[in-house]
């Protein structure tokens, strides 16, 4: 007997189908995920104009300043800067986020390829290993 399909995104998972705690659209996820990259640039853009780095090291300060400010809002608050903006925040699907958790999720979102990769939740690899989703608050 072939399985079949769960109404909507997120019911396998315990989660509304609408409202707060359900699964947040991939175009919500996208934009608080720019605006934490413009938050990051800025920031380093601040750094080089004070002289912390060097012009040849912007693109690695960034990137930096991204996963920190990352891990660093999530493991505080559950959301980055760009998920409080649009409503959304990172929902731990069976513990709470641990300093472990979050790190390895910056990481995969960082690599970039992880993220594609999505299953019938809309959830991508960064979420599925570490057992998270981004959900509206």
């Amino acid at each position: 007997m072939p399985e079949s399909r769960p109404a909507y995104p997120g019911e396998t998972l315990g989660l509304p189908k609408a409202g707060p705690g359900s699964l947040a659209s991939i175009g919500r996820r996208l934009a608080a995920l720019l605006i934490d990259w413009l938050i990051a640039y800025g920031l380093a853009a601040l750094g080089l104009a004070l002289g912390v780095f060097s012009e040849r090291m912007l693109s690695t300060a960034v990137l930096v300043i991204w996963f920190l400010l990352g891990v660093v809002a999530l493991r505080l608050f559950g959301f980055t800067p760009g998920q409080l903006a649009l409503g959304l925040r990172v929902a731990a699907l069976d513990d709470r986020l641990g300093l472990g958790r979050v790190a390895l999720r910056g990481v995969l979102v960082a690599l970039v390829i992880p993220a594609l990769f999505t299953d019938w939740d809309g959830r991508g690899i960064q979420d599925r290993v570490t057992n998270t989703a981004v959900v509206r608050r």
